[in-house]
């Protein structure tokens, strides 16, 4: 049986490819399986609309580049650090530490790293959740995180960048009200989960972190539009020794490393909403 033959194509199926793993146009792309009806034989559901899909897509664009700007801070400070050389055998180990997570709470937010490589990792990834929250987009809690996060020397004015960016047509346009708030009856998701942490530059009292990380942004709920969706990025960290602890002095995003969807079933709205409002975060130790 040739492999075209057990895959049911025939070998002659428009839009298909010899590669056994290939799905439309060779992307490579694997499909997702929804709840409910609307099958067309395969599993799959109906696409959508060019223009429901722009809308959704723009939804997505404009949450990763609001947690990306709320990563924008000043510049360097004097003790910018030295970059951090490999290994002569290679990268450095990815194994935990064995460190326990910090104690000390600014507010939610884990505080009081150790004044080392491993404690800039862990402040990297724990301020990475921050500002990936949903609590970034109501005013005081964004403020508040925004103080516990970063260098005092640029905290006002990134509070005021800020307040800026997250006007009522932006917070309209992700389906919150214009204060912010979720309309009754959703469930608003942000959140970043980090998968590692990698040191790119160390100083005395400054350091360079890259965080990889996923996240889920959408809204959750019967009758949501915005679906809850997963991100893929690195936040890049370049930390401050100040106040004896790591604070953020600024940082960037970019998209990526993305690995092949699995070939899960998505969950209904109200799922994604209960296991958001039922499973808690963590507080992360390199």
């Amino acid at each position: 049986m040739s492999q075209g033959d057990e895959r049911g194509y025939g070998g002659n199926e428009p839009g298909r490819t010899d590669d056994a793993y290939s799905t439309l146009g060779g992307t490579r792309q694997t499909r997702t399986r929804l709840p409910g009806g609307d099958d067309d034989g395969y599993g799959r559901r109906p696409a959508r609309s060019s223009r429901s899909l722009i809308m959704v897509v723009g939804v997505v664009v404009l949450l990763i580049a609001a947690i990306a700007f709320a990563n924008q801070g000043g510049g360097r400070g004097s003790d910018g650090g030295s970059e951090k050389k490999p290994d002569a055998a290679g990268a450095g180990p990815t194994a935990a530490t064995g460190t326990k997570p910090v104690q000390g709470k600014n507010g939610t937010i884990a505080s009081g790293f150790a004044h080392d490589e491993q404690g800039a990792q862990s402040a990297a990834a724990n301020y990475a959740v921050a500002l990936g929250s949903a609590d970034m987009f109501e005013k005081t809690k964004r403020d508040g995180i925004l103080q516990a996060t970063h260098d005092p020397a640029v905290v006002a004015a990134l509070q005021t960048d800020m307040g800026q960016a997250y006007t009522p047509d932006f917070l309209a346009n992700v389906g919150l009200n214009e204060d912010g708030s979720t309309p009754n009856g959703l469930t608003f998701v942000s959140r970043t989960i980090p998968v590692g942490t990698k040191v790119t530059a160390q100083g005395t009292d400054a350091a360079t972190v890259e965080v990889w990380c996923t996240g889920l942004v959408g809204m959750a709920g019967e009758g949501s539009t915005k679906p809850v969706t997963a991100t893929w990025f690195t936040i890049t960290e370049k930390l401050k020794w100040v106040g004896d602890d790591w604070k953020i002095e600024s940082s960037s995003q970019a998209e990526g490393p993305t690995p092949v969807n699995g070939d899960n079933r998505a969950s209904t709205a109200d799922d994604i909403a209960g296991a958001v409002q039922g499973y808690g975060g963590f507080t992360y130790a390199r």
